[in-house]
């Protein structure tokens, strides 16, 4: 018997069904398995990571922009682990050139992180220094997201993570300790109906004023200065996608700076008088006691929850669990006295 060999149309027509197959099913098992960017941000489990990169190249280059390749492996709550190749890079300003290991971030929207690839870019907040004090820093910033979380939706979301740092050399022993990742501005404004504004420079009256009201109060309850709307510092601004005229919301973040922290390192403003981070300043412009009564009112509908926040949070010691809330004590005691809201709020309100 003589075997022929298949004909030319037979193998255009094998070739185009395994061709429909890759780009057909196999992208929809993929996607399958890809991570939920919205539910990976409402769970509140702690997520175990392994961050795998040169660690002192890391460390030594950390005042340049340049992305260095890094490996990031989790194990998710039902078990399944991911182990995927990613780009990162250190951020900020201050924190870049003080801390040994600067806040970092993490770009999955890579080839080689397929699974993790909805994520986009994140930004990591690990302890300026490997120690005991600095990490019940970064535990309190993590629980003042939390709370603005309580307030309102257009908030980030924060996502606590057990984090060991391997060298890729081996020339570094691993270390491990308390990190936490941020939600990516594009997902939090598309959940929230809205996209990211790109337009220049907005004034803080320009913003959405009830919101805007919301944010001045909630830096005054944390007693943080270090946020300005017109240049966005430590401010993102977002607006409803459906509307191009719309005014845009404030939305804050980076709460290191503030007294409920209260790090070593934070110092306020020559120009605010104040002689540290814990004595609170109102920078808030002007608003109406009515006004004002609708954001206290929010406050104080949470104000169990956000106490509750903090004494069930079992990585935070018992002495800063105290500290922080006899902080709020003071802000609560305040926003129900109205000689204090006077004098605070309004006979102190920014006029410029």
């Amino acid at each position: 018997m003589v075997i022929h060999p298949p004909s030319t149309v037979h193998m255009r027509k094998t070739y185009f069904i395994l061709l429909l197959y890759f780009l057909v099913c196999d992208p929809l098992v993929r996607a399958q398995s890809r991570i939920d960017s919205i539910q990976f941000f409402t769970d509140t489990s702690v997520l175990n990571v392994t961050l795998t990169t040169d660690m002192t190249k890391l460390i030594n280059q950390k005042s340049k922009n340049e992305f260095q390749k890094a490996t990031f492996a989790c194990k998710l709550p039902d078990s399944s682990t991911i182990s995927e190749e990613i780009n990162l890079n250190a951020r900020g300003v201050f924190r870049r050139s003080y801390c040994f290991i600067p806040p970092l971030k993490l770009n999955f929207h890579t080839p080689t992180s397929p699974r993790l690839y909805p994520l986009n870019s994140l930004k990591l907040v690990c302890p300026c220094r490997n120690n005991a004090t600095y990490e019940q820093y970064l535990l309190k910033e993590f629980l003042i997201y939390k709370m603005y979380n309580l307030l309102t939706e257009k908030s980030f979301r924060v996502r606590l993570l057990n984090l060991t740092y391997k060298d890729s050399r081996g020339k570094k022993k691993p270390f491990t300790g308390y990190s936490f990742l941020v939600e990516d501005v594009n997902a939090m404004a598309k959940r929230n109906h809205c996209r990211e504004w790109k337009k220049g420079k907005v004034g803080t009256e320009s913003t959405q004023r009830d919101q805007m009201t919301l944010v001045a109060v909630f830096q005054y309850m944390i007693g943080n200065t270090d946020w300005a709307v017109p240049n966005m510092h430590n401010i993102k601004l977002i607006y409803y996608r459906k509307d191009s005229i719309a005014t845009p919301y404030a939305v804050p973040y980076d709460f290191d700076y503030s007294g409920l922290v209260n790090t070593d390192y934070a110092v306020p403003a020559e120009e605010l008088g104040t002689q540290t981070v814990k004595e609170r300043m109102y920078r808030g412009f002007p608003r109406t006691i009515g006004e004002l009564q609708d954001v206290f009112n929010i406050f104080n509908q949470q104000k169990d929850s956000i106490y509750s926040l903090i004494k069930n949070f079992e990585p935070l010691s018992v002495q800063n669990k105290k500290e922080m809330i006899w902080y709020l004590d003071d802000f609560y005691k305040t926003i129900n006295n109205r000689y204090e809201i006077q004098s605070v709020f309004i006979d102190n309100a920014r006029q410029q």
